[in-house]
């Protein structure tokens, strides 16, 4: 099969390096904007006594020095004839430091946390960024993995012949059929999952192998991760590292960092024959355990709920400092101004991170100015005030994407208050950070992210603002009324904003059901297959040349954005509602072809929040529940523009199609999604507006 290599050309890194706006093209006024970006139980699970982790300990013939493969790489040789590597390395995978991943090897004993565990990665673990390997204090303050992490390895040569794909996933849950499995230990269910290479290596033999679950991975919960019958190019089947065989086959090594484990894998192995896997038959397999619900979501229930009682029921204090009247063809009035917001950072600048209380919580340091836009359609002046229709910009884009466009036609058509606010530390000021992490501080990914909470808050206030005093505010007045129908009050999100409104709309107090358009999601199953992405790709291939590093890095980039992105909050939208938080119904809408935010993720956030897919439909959607319309509750709809639009690749790289076969933008402005989202966000009821599956001429 064809594999991508992407190099960055020098005219760019040049350009990145001097100035960051040049990486991405987010979508200006009028034109499409950046994209990336069943229900599972948030129950803990206590795992057997043989399943605790089992730390990285010095072989007692002692360790040799770094060597050539990966950032851990294999040594010399060790006892029995075993490759020698790091004593921080998990022998079980002598070509890459930090294989397997994410794994309980890499988690210690924290009687503070949630799940009771930590994850600890040894000093000189990580990958090496400018040759230092990167701090474990990056993800040591969570307390398992990511539930949205693609479960990884090295298989030196490993092909993709057999493998579960993203057309067959139910293959995956007929554990004698699939090469992969993916157990929930406490369940004892198979998750849903597709099986890949990673395709943007050259050579096959320095090629990830990852499995990627199709729907989120329960909170505080431990899986095991089994692989067997995986051939290289020319149909062999590769082996066991030694290390990984002496576990299978009971064989001694004199080597504690096995021999430790053999309680361990006896659980292991004990679990998979429950389930129809022998064990002679394994190439690896292994265990890890995801954070609890907590670990994703304290911080930032903690922030909203402090910074809405600081604002109280009448919002935050603001000033209108532009009236533009007609300021679009269907728009009445637009109001640019500013808000206080009450801010958890050390600094309202980019770059800055969350300051912290005794209580280990963000703490309130003080306000915040940001700027806001209120746009007043022409129908909310002629005596029906409009509902307040909050929306979400695209990938490092702005508050002002849109306003005269696809906006200003969706707001008069429904008579909807179009208002927005940049999503800060995903916004356009945010880009240089974002480089900077890359090109000169992987510890700036931290504040990066933390920032996204405050962003977060940032969307919440205005939205208390846009109910509260604004709508009594005389610009907004006419006839003696309010333009604004404060009882009505809604979200619409594209790109980006589709993506983080799956956040939104798990921890909104104030609304209740929103438009998630071009959505998707975890980030870690996005990145590699957006065109958005390839220009990062690009720099960071310069400081992680190893490709197996930088999934390890994509990986632990994942831990952190659990914390806002919607991975860590798709199972709170419905059901399983977080504290003081009202259920939420959404719809999503998808553009079959999308090269920026991958239909995957959309697919992905379907199932696990337990949406339905509206028939008839485009095309069927694996683990989705058909429902004909009308119906309430939450949906995905897909577009199809046939032969406008060619096939995306069935791997984790992005199209090489020109970007006018982009359909990323296209959905918004269509007259059917327009109709079936007013009719949704008055009612709560899902209409059907295609004939025969909306696939437009």
């Amino acid at each position: 099969m064809k594999r991508r290599l992407i190099v960055g050309s020098p005219v760019f890194i040049a350009a990145a390096l001097a100035m960051s706006a040049g990486l991405l093209a987010c979508g200006d006024d009028e034109s499409g904007s950046g994209g990336a970006g069943g229900a599972a139980s948030s129950a803990s699970t206590t795992a057997p006594a043989t399943s605790s982790s089992t730390s990285i300990s010095p072989s007692s013939s002692g360790a040799g020095g770094e060597g050539e493969g990966g950032s851990g790489g294999q040594g010399g040789q060790g006892i029995g004839g075993f490759p020698e590597v790091p004593v921080q390395c998990d022998p079980l995978v002598p070509t890459q430091c930090g294989f397997p991943f994410p794994s309980n090897v890499w988690l210690v004993d924290d009687d503070a946390t949630v799940t009771g565990k930590r994850v600890a990665f040894p000093e000189g673990t990580l990958p090496k960024h400018d040759g230092t390997s990167l701090s474990p204090t990056l993800v040591g303050d969570s307390d398992g993995f990511s539930t949205g992490q693609a479960p990884m390895t090295h298989l030196p040569g490993a092909s993709v012949t057999g493998l579960t794909t993203q057309n067959d996933i139910e293959t995956s849950l007929d554990a004698s059929a699939s090469p992969t499995v993916l157990i929930d230990v406490e369940t004892g269910a198979l998750v849903p999952h597709f099986a890949e290479v990673d395709m943007n290596e050259s050579d096959p033999n320095e090629s990830t192998f990852m499995i990627r679950p199709v729907v989120r991975l329960r909170d505080d919960a431990r899986y095991i991760v089994a692989i067997r019958r995986v051939v290289d190019d020319g149909g062999a089947t590769l082996p066991a590292t030694p290390a990984f065989a002496a576990l299978r086959d009971d064989v001694e090594t004199g080597d504690e960092r096995i021999e430790s484990r053999r309680e361990l894998y006896e659980d292991i192995f004990a679990t998979l024959g429950d389930a129809g896997v022998d064990r002679e038959d394994l190439q690896i397999a292994w265990d890890f355990s995801t954070a609890s619900t907590e670990n994703n979501t304290a911080w930032m229930l903690h922030m909203r709920d402090a910074a809405l009682a600081a604002v109280g029921d009448a919002g935050p204090t603001y000033e209108i400092d532009e009236v533009i009247p007609d300021a679009a063809e269907r728009i009445a009035k637009r109001l640019i101004g500013h808000f206080e917001v009450p801010s958890f950072m050390s600094d309202p600048d980019p770059g800055a991170s969350l300051v912290f209380g005794e209580d280990g919580m963000p703490e309130i340091q003080e306000t915040a100015e940001y700027t806001f836009v209120v746009q007043i359609p022409n129908a909310a002046t002629t005596g029906t005030p409009g509902a307040i229709l909050q929306t979400g910009h695209g990938l490092l884009g702005s508050w002002d994407q849109g306003l005269g466009g696809y906006y200003a036609n969706i707001a008069d058509e429904g008579n909807f208050i179009h208002c927005a606010v940049d999503m800060i530390g995903m916004a356009e000021d945010d880009q240089t950070t974002a480089v900077s992490a890359i090109i000169n501080d992987p510890m700036l990914f931290r504040p990066f992210v933390e920032r996204q909470l405050q962003g977060m808050v940032n969307q919440l206030v205005f939205m208390r603002m846009m109910k509260g005093d604004f709508a009594s505010d005389p610009e907004v007045q006419y006839e003696g009324a309010s333009a604004i129908d404060t009882t009505q009050a809604y979200y619409r999100g594209s790109s980006q904003g589709g993506i983080f409104g799956g956040t939104y709309m798990a921890l909104s107090t104030d609304v209740t059901r929103g438009i998630l358009d071009v959505p998707g999601g975890p980030y870690n199953l996005l990145l590699n297959r957006s065109v958005d992405f390839e220009s990062f790709f690009s720099l960071l291939r310069i400081k992680y040349p190893n490709g197996r590093d930088l999934q390890i890095v994509l990986g632990l980039l994942q831990m952190l954005w659990d914390r806002v992105e919607p991975n860590g909050y798709l199972t709170h939208i419905r059901d399983n509602m977080l504290p003081g938080t009202p259920a939420h119904e959404v719809l999503l809408h998808v553009a079959i072809g999308d090269h920026q935010v991958s239909p995957l993720g959309a697919h992905y956030m379907a199932r696990t929040m337990g949406a339905k897919l509206v028939v008839p439909a485009a095309r069927d959607v694996w683990g989705l529940e058909a429902q004909a319309a009308p119906f309430v509750g939450s949906a995905l709809v897909e577009y199809d523009y046939g032969d406008l639009v060619p096939p995306l690749p069935e791997t984790n790289t992005p199209t090489t199609a020109d970007s006018d076969t982009d359909p990323h933008g296209w959905t918004r402005s269509e007259p059917t999604q327009i109709e079936q989202s007013a009719i949704f966000l008055r009612t709560g009821e899902v209409t059907q507006q295609c004939d025969g599956g909306c696939n437009p001429d």
